[in-house]
């Protein structure tokens, strides 16, 4: 491969000068098969992202993660605090799943999937090329004086950005607090909900900055995945690539000619349509969010020089070197096994959990109690937290032959989405206690089906 300096790209952002400043990036307008593929994934993303905070089970959201009140719903199940070590364990599996999808398929999420990429692209730069044209047209308007012509686009496209900007906002807002809030502080007057308009003014903003000026920064400085794609890709990983086998020694085609250079016709077309300003030529780097626009660019000019397509496209550096087709290895494979488990024991553990979260404790400050007929009792506390969308009617029960329970008060009743708590005895004969403590099995049921099974410390008389 060529360049100016060997490996010189390497030494700074290309969004960034050499007096560091910004460099605006005037990505010209991509089309091609992948891109239209990637039109179609924008498509079904949309529908999700913005039909799911309208979808309910049970009168509640399908999904919403309210940090505010602690509860979250996924999928129509509901997580408390309590919950914590599921989200724990399913934070763990989401970094493995992050770190081996992209050891084995490289930055295919920042490309197709990753809303930054697709707001930004998909949405955001098509709107522009609408109102202010192609590159070549923006970057002189930009450059020119402000003529009537100029505040006409510029007004009518950041009217619309910020348009999307809030309707997007709104939008993450509603997952947070549910459409019902939203709705509520839509239509109800201002002063009742001042906090949740000035919420939503400022998120809008952010968002209409983030598209408006600071727009691939964020895949550059923020994100972390980014950060560490140089950590985790290796020479196997799947990723856009330059075949420079193929395409070096670079030069300019000329018509009529016997071609003796490479595949390359240095004709910067995956440069133009790059969204993060870079030369895909150079090999990998920490810019390309994989979104296949040079592939699209390159593949059309190969065509229209009578070239064969493929210069530019998924491979992995092992792969070009060894002049060999994308193919599974077994690595990939192994990975695609450890990230199916991983998931799998996610989805189990989740599906698993019971309804009812129980906590029983003996009475502090309590020990046994002396009752009639050689009876020997211990107090105990028991909360339950009901995770259902529905009232639970619970009963304690416990084999018999070991003990009786006596519950204070009524059998409880715990209403949907609350906490209910209660007081019982457990109560053994004297006689059968052999040992100072005893840990009981308590069976907490409603009606005649077993929720789940707590254990009990009892607190007996020595031994003798």
């Amino acid at each position: 491969m060529e360049s100016k300096t060997a490996d010189s790209f390497r030494d700074h952002i290309g969004t960034i000068d050499e007096k560091g400043k910004r460099k605006w990036i005037y990505a010209q307008k991509p089309k091609g098969r992948l891109y239209s593929m990637r039109s179609y994934t924008t498509l079904i993303f949309l529908v999700i992202f913005f039909g799911l905070p309208f979808i309910k089970m049970n009168g509640d959201p399908l999904f919403m993660l309210n940090v505010i009140e602690g509860k979250f719903i996924l999928f129509g199940s509901i997580f408390w605090p309590q919950d914590l070590f599921l989200f724990g364990l399913g934070m763990v599996i989401f970094v493995l799943f992050i770190a081996l999808f992209t050891i084995a398929f490289g930055r295919v999420f920042c490309g197709w999937a990753c809303p930054q990429t697709i707001f930004l692209e998909m949405i955001f730069r098509r709107i522009e090329y609408w109102a202010e044209g192609d590159a070549t047209t923006q970057r002189a308007l930009n450059k020119g004086p402000w003529t009537s012509e100029k505040i006409r686009k510029k007004a009518i496209k950041n009217s619309i950005f910020f348009l999307v900007s809030f309707i997007i906002s709104v939008t993450f807002i509603s997952y947070i607090i549910g459409v019902d809030k939203l709705i509520q502080i839509a239509t109800e007057p201002f002063a009742s909900h001042t906090g949740g308009w000035i919420t939503t003014i400022i998120v809008t903003a952010v968002f209409y900055g983030i598209y408006t000026r600071f727009r691939e920064q964020i895949c550059l400085v923020v994100c972390p995945y980014g950060r560490l794609q140089g950590v985790l890709l290796d020479r196997n990983s799947i990723l856009v690539a330059y075949d420079y086998l193929r395409g070096e020694k670079r030069g300019h085609i000329k018509k009529n000619e016997k071609r003796t250079l490479g595949d390359c016709i240095d004709c910067d077309q995956c440069v133009k349509v790059c969204p993060t300003g870079i030369d895909i030529r150079n090999g990998t780097q920490l810019e390309c969010t994989n979104c296949t626009a040079c592939i699209d660019a390159c593949n059309f000019m190969m065509k229209k020089v009578g070239l064969p397509t493929g210069l530019i496209r998924y491979a992995s550096e092992n792969g070009i070197a060894n002049k060999q087709k994308l193919f599974m290895t077994g690595r990939m494979i192994a990975y695609s096994v450890v990230l199916a488990i991983l998931v799998s024991v996610e989805v189990f553990l989740l599906a698993s959990r019971s309804d009812i979260d129980t906590t029983v404790n003996r009475a502090r400050g309590l020990r046994y109690q002396e009752m009639a007929e050689g009876k020997i009792g211990n107090l105990y506390s028991i909360q339950l937290i009901n995770k259902t969308h529905r009232d639970i009617p619970v009963q304690l029960k416990m084999d018999p032959e070991i003990g009786k329970i006596q519950m204070i008060g009524k059998d409880i009743l715990v209403g949907k989405e609350s906490i209910a708590q209660g007081m019982f005895f457990v109560v053994r004969d004297k006689a059968s206690i052999t040992k100072r403590k005893t840990t009981l099995e308590i069976g907490i049921y409603s009606g005649e089906k077993k929720i789940k099974t707590v254990e009990a410390s009892f607190l007996g008389p020595l031994s003798r």
